[in-house]
C-alpha cells in the first residue's frame, strides 16, 4: 500500500494599482496587447525597479489572516531561468528571506508566503505563430507553499478553495482561476506505508481549475503506483496537466534551488519591515473571515450549512443577505431567516442568472432616503432601473412569513421587482396580487373544484390525505396562486365532511 505526500504552491496576483515594481497600470483582464508595458516591467537595460508598498502590505494582511509570523527584514532576489515571456530573462523573486513565514489552514502547515512579479503571456494563432504580450509581465504575485502536509486530492482543494476565499475577503486578489489570477501546483510524491523516506516529487504546473486540482492529483497518484507496482522508479520532474487529455505531460526534469542561481537583488534595497509599517494596524484590519463568518451565521441566523456555504463563498452576497436579515429583524418578532437564505439563494439568484444580472446591480444607487414601510419608494425614485435592494427582498420574506401573500405570488413580485425596481407591497398593491381570504368567495370555488374532481373528493373522504393536497392545489391554481391555501384548505375539509 502506498501513502501519498502532497504539498502545494499556489500563486495569486495581487489587487493593486499599479504593477510591483513599475508604474504601469495592474491590469490582468486587459484585452489589448501590449497595453500597459514600460521599459521597467520590459526589462530595457538601465532601468531601476522600485517596489511596490501595497503589494507587501497585502501580503503581510494574508500573512496575519492565516497565524503566520511576518518577518522583521524581508529582501528580493533574482531568480534566474529562461522563458519567452519573461523579458530580463530572470524573475524578481524571494528566496531566503520572504515576508511571511509559518502559519496553517484547514490543519495544513504554511512554509512560507512571498511576494515576485509574474511573467508574460504566450499567444498561440492559428498559423502555429507564439505571440508575447506583456501586460502581465511585473504583475504582484503572491506565492505560498505549503509543507508536506496533504493526504489527497480532496483536502488539496478544500486548501485552495479557503485560501481563494480568504484572498477575497482580504481584497488582497480576485483569485479568479478562469482568468489565471489564481494557479496552482502540486508537489506529488508516494512512498510504502511506514516507509523511512518519501517518495521522489513530481511538480505538476499548469492547473487552472478546481476540478483539474483534484483530477491532476488523484491521476499523478495513480501514475506513479502503477510505474512502482511494474518495479520501475519514478522521476523526479515538472509535468504539467494536460486537461484535454486528463493527463499530466512531462515538460523537464525538475530543478533545485541551485539552478536558478538566487542572489540578491541589487536595485532593490532589503526591507525592515516593523520600520517600514504599523504592523499592528494592519493586523487590526483583518476583517471578519470566512471561517468566523460560518460559526456566525449559524448563531445568528441557524440556516444549513449548504446555503451558509454559498453565501459565505461570495463575500457579496453575504453581505446582501445580511442587510437583509437585518431589515427583516425589524419587520417581523421572529424573523424567518431560513425563507429569505431560501429566496435569495434560490429564487433571486436563478433569476439573475437567466437575466444576466450581477449581484451589484441589484442594489441601487438612490437618488432619496428610503420612505415608508421597511424603505419603500417608487420606481421614480430608484436610479439605473432593474434593482432589489436588500431592503425589499426583506419586505418579500416579511410578506410571506405574514401569510399576506403566498409563494406563488412571491415568485410573481420578484420577477416585478426586478422588471421595476419597485418594493413588493407596492406592486402587490396596484397589481391586485394580495391573498384572497374571503371565506365566501373560496367556499364558491371549493365547490366548483370538488364537483370537477369528484374521484378525488371521494379518495379523500376515503382517507387518502394526499387527495385533498391536489384539491387545495386546484383551488391555487384556478386563483391563480391568490388563495390563502390554510383557508382554502379549512374550507376544502369543511365541505367534503
Amino acid at each position: 500500500m502506498f501513502i501519498p505526500t502532497i504539498g502545494l504552491e499556489i500563486h495569486a496576483e495581487l489587487k493593486t494599482q499599479t504593477k510591483m515594481f513599475c508604474g504601469c497600470l495592474n491590469d490582468g483582464l486587459e484585452k489589448e496587447p501590449n497595453k500597459n508595458t514600460c521599459p521597467v516591467c520590459l526589462g530595457h537595460p538601465g532601468t531601476l525597479p522600485t517596489i511596490n508598498k501595497e503589494a507587501v502590505q497585502k501580503v503581510i494582511r494574508v500573512g496575519f489572516a492565516l497565524g503566520g509570523t511576518v518577518a522583521d527584514y524581508s529582501q528580493f532576489d533574482r531568480k534566474s531561468y529562461f522563458y519567452p515571456d519573461l523579458p530580463k530573462g530572470y524573475q524578481i523573486s524571494q528566496y531566503e528571506f520572504p515576508i511571511v513565514k509559518s502559519g496553517v489552514l484547514n490543519g495544513v502547515r504554511i512554509t512560507r508566503v512571498h511576494l515576485e512579479e509574474d511573467a508574460g503571456r504566450l499567444v498561440h494563432d492559428r498559423e502555429g505563430k507564439s505571440l508575447v504580450d506583456f501586460n502581465r509581465a511585473g504583475v504582484p504575485l503572491m506565492e505560498l507553499v505549503t509543507e508536506p502536509d496533504v493526504k489527497n486530492a480532496e483536502e488539496a482543494v478544500a486548501f485552495a478553495r479557503e485560501l481563494q476565499l480568504i484572498l477575497k475577503y482580504l481584497g488582497a486578489s480576485d483569485a479568479d482561476m478562469e482568468n489565471g489570477q489564481m494557479r496552482i501546483e502540486a508537489n506529488v510524491s508516494i512512498a510504502p506505508e511506514n516507509a523511512e523516506q518519501l517518495g521522489s516529487k513530481v511538480e505538476v504546473k499548469n492547473i487552472n481549475s478546481f476540478k483539474a486540482v483534484h483530477d491532476a492529483i488523484e491521476y499523478e497518484i495513480k501514475r506513479q503506483e502503477e510505474l512502482l507496482n511494474e518495479g520501475k522508479r519514478v522521476t523526479q520532474e515538472t509535468r504539467g496537466w494536460n486537461d484535454v487529455k486528463r493527463v499530466t505531460e512531462s515538460q523537464r526534469t525538475k530543478e533545485e534551488a541551485n539552478d536558478y542561481r538566487y542572489f540578491p537583488e541589487p536595485d532593490l534595497p532589503p526591507m525592515n519591515l516593523k520600520e517600514a509599517f504599523d504592523l499592528e494596524a494592519l493586523k487590526a484590519e483583518t476583517p471578519e473571515l470566512p471561517e468566523e463568518k460560518r460559526r456566525r451565521f449559524v448563531q445568528e441566523f441557524g440556516i444549513p450549512k449548504e446555503q451558509i456555504e454559498i453565501l459565505i463563498y461570495d463575500p457579496e452576497l453575504a453581505g446582501y443577505f445580511e442587510a437583509s436579515a437585518s431589515e427583516l429583524g425589524t419587520q417581523t418578532e421572529k424573523p424567518d431567516y431560513q425563507l429569505l437564505a431560501n429566496y435569495l439563494t434560490s429564487d433571486l439568484r436563478g433569476l439573475m442568472k437567466t437575466q444576466g444580472i450581477k449581484l451589484n446591480e441589484l442594489n441601487p444607487v438612490r437618488n432619496s432616503p428610503p420612505s415608508g414601510p421597511s424603505g419603500a419608494r417608487g420606481a421614480g425614485e430608484i436610479s439605473n432601473g432593474i434593482k432589489i435592494p436588500p431592503e425589499h427582498l426583506a419586505h418579500l420574506a416579511g410578506l410571506i412569513q405574514q401569510g399576506t401573500i403566498s409563494s406563488r405570488i412571491a415568485k410573481d413580485l420578484l420577477l416585478k421587482m426586478i422588471e421595476t425596481g419597485e418594493d413588493p407591497e407596492n406592486l402587490m398593491k396596484t397589481n391586485n396580487m394580495e391573498l384572497i381570504s374571503d371565506e365566501t368567495k373560496l367556499g364558491t370555488i371549493a365547490e366548483e373544484v370538488i364537483a370537477k374532481n369528484e374521484k378525488s373528493a371521494a379518495d379523500y373522504k376515503n382517507g387518502k390525505e394526499n387527495a385533498l393536497q391536489f384539491l387545495v392545489g386546484q383551488i391555487m391554481a384556478k386563483t391563480k396562486g391568490k388563495a390563502d391555501p390554510s383557508i382554502a384548505k379549512t374550507i376544502l375539509e369543511k365541505r367534503l365532511k
